[in-house]
């Protein structure tokens, strides 16, 4: 028998032990030793399916190797995390999930859509577990306030890129980043504190003003709070009425869509009640309220706080802004916590009688530094042909859609309109409320989902291709969803989703649910 040389001896030992280490032997994971870091599970998921407590098994899942662990980069500190790693097939790409609300847990279904793409996929908790409205895990904890605020999606970047190389031998070729609300906000620290996380990032609906805009709320809260000017949850279909018969056809299309907010001119004044009060119409100090809403949130000298929304899908104000009571909104929940156990420490605090300049002072103060991500420099990121899209639903009834257009008018302004265009770019999304969902087409690409038009034709996709080949897909498609009589999820809607500040006209001719009889054009 030949003897075998020692080279290739070597050769064969080398291979075998990469392929054991970085390709199949997932368990070895669990060895990894990393700053501030414990793994804690190691797994090679071949079952197809997941279980994830709390929530149905995600199954017929493509083979993977499941890492979780814990970081604990200050004494204070709990962040858990995962990083998902395609067994066959990856695409060499990373993609790191956000949070929404206050976060408090990874969001599994994001991870699923990408893994089945060939991605490697991170998430993390955000440095807590709890539910999203839940703010009591900041109540004297600076450090965990600062895990939720910058440094939880940082580490989970650093350690996720660490983790890959171990697993496959081999950096990721690129890195992306997709989430919105408070994950739109992550997306945008990562851009403005670390740009040398990931190459290309998608950020939706971001709340990147955090401490002005939950402090402006307390006008709002106040104004609902006034038994005379609370404007019951039951009226919200008058109001969207009269919007709609307002503001609705400008576009030469009726289809319950306001196509652009910024020309519609809706007078709450229309449904004054004539006689006694009425579920279709609203009595003066209702009206004002209604104004408020649409205009902003100012300061006791008048100042415009923070932005309103915009008419056309007033029903969906029925959770967020409105609530069955004074009290019961999603965004009054977000505001009361925020300032019990984030900056008054007050458990007992009450907007009811705060004094909101005093609030919004005192919320800038102490939490700016640490949530707020509102710089519009944004030259470390662009310098490193890195690429940012941004996107808002115009019907959002959580974050001010306006709000996202000032950011971006203010990347152009500090960078340069032609520099701003290199590397950005803004679509808003018409009928689009919160993330997704409204009387709109809202599958536009976000969270990995694919277009009716397939997958190329959404915004990550451009994203990708903007990174990875110079250009960003110029035809981008938005796909409203509905289930049929067969219970299955059918296409009813396609329109083109436009560059800010385009917006998809109706060419005349053609069936109005067909995106093939717009174009984009200018407002």
């Amino acid at each position: 028998m030949a003897q075998v040389p020692n080279w290739a001896a070597g050769l064969c030992l080398m291979i075998a032990s990469s392929t054991a280490l970085f390709a199949t032997d997932c368990a070895a994971m669990k060895d990894l030793k990393l700053e501030a870091t414990t793994i804690t599970l190691a797994d090679a998921v071949t079952s197809g399916q997941v279980e994830i407590p709390g929530m149905a098994p995600i199954e017929e899942l493509p083979g993977f190797c499941r890492v979780a662990g814990v970081l604990r980069p200050t004494s204070d500190s709990k962040i858990h995390f995962e990083v998902w790693l395609p067994e066959k097939e990856w695409n060499g790409r990373l993609l790191g999930s956000g949070n929404g609300g206050f976060a408090g847990a990874i969001y599994y279904q994001q991870l699923e859509g990408y893994l089945r793409r060939g991605f490697a996929v991170a998430g993390s908790d955000a440095g807590h577990q709890a539910e999203g409205t839940d703010a009591t895990w900041a109540y004297g904890h600076p450090e965990k306030v600062k895990d939720f605020g910058w440094r939880a999606i940082h580490l989970m970047t650093e350690r996720a890129k660490q983790i890959i190389q171990a697993y496959y031998g081999k950096a990721q070729n690129r890195a992306y980043f997709d989430a919105c609300s408070d994950g739109g906000r992550e997306a945008l620290i990562e851009a403005q504190r670390f740009p040398e996380d990931y190459d290309g990032i998608l950020a939706g609906a971001p709340a990147n003003a955090w401490s002005t805009m939950l402090a402006a709320g307390v006008a709002g809260m106040q104004k609902l709070g006034d038994p005379r000017g609370y404007i019951p949850d039951w009226k919200l279909g008058a109001i969207q009425r009269a919007a709609l018969e307002a503001c609705d056809a400008q576009d030469g299309v009726k289809d319950g869509i306001v196509n652009d907010p910024a020309k519609c001119s809706f007078d709450p004044g229309v449904l004054k009640c004539k006689g006694e009060d009425g579920l279709d119409c609203l009595t003066e100090a209702q009206i004002e309220t209604l104004k408020m809403f649409y205009s902003g949130f100012k300061d006791g000298k008048g100042k415009t706080l923070f932005p309103g929304f915009t008419p056309g899908d007033e029903t969906s104000w029925r959770q967020w802004v409105i609530g069955e009571d004074p009290e019961a909104s999603l965004s009054s929940r977000f505001i009361r916590n925020y300032f019990r156990y984030m900056v008054t420490d007050d458990p007992k605090w009450n907007a009811q009688t705060a004094e909101v300049d005093a609030m919004v002072k005192a919320s800038q103060a102490k939490m700016a530094a640490d949530l707020d991500a509102t710089n519009p420099d944004l030259g470390r990121f662009a310098a490193r042909g890195g690429k940012l899209i941004l996107y808002h639903g115009w019907n959002d009834p959580a974050i001010s859609p306006w709000n996202t257009i000032a950011y971006y008018k203010q990347v152009q302004q500090t960078m340069g309109a032609e520099k701003a265009a290199a590397f950005t770019r803004l679509y808003m999304a018409p009928g689009v409320e919160h993330c997704d969902g409204g009387p709109g087409p809202s599958a536009f690409g976000q969270f990995g989902d694919p277009t009716a038009k397939g997958a190329q034709y959404g915004l990550f996709d451009s994203l990708q291709n903007w990174v990875e080949k110079g250009a960003p897909t110029e035809e981008v498609f938005a796909t409203k969803h509905a289930q049929g009589a067969d219970g299955k999820m059918k296409t009813v809607m396609t329109r083109p989703l436009c560059a800010y500040p385009k917006v998809a006209r109706y060419k005349g001719a053609g069936d109005t649910n067909d995106a093939g009889s717009f174009e984009c054009a200018a407002p």
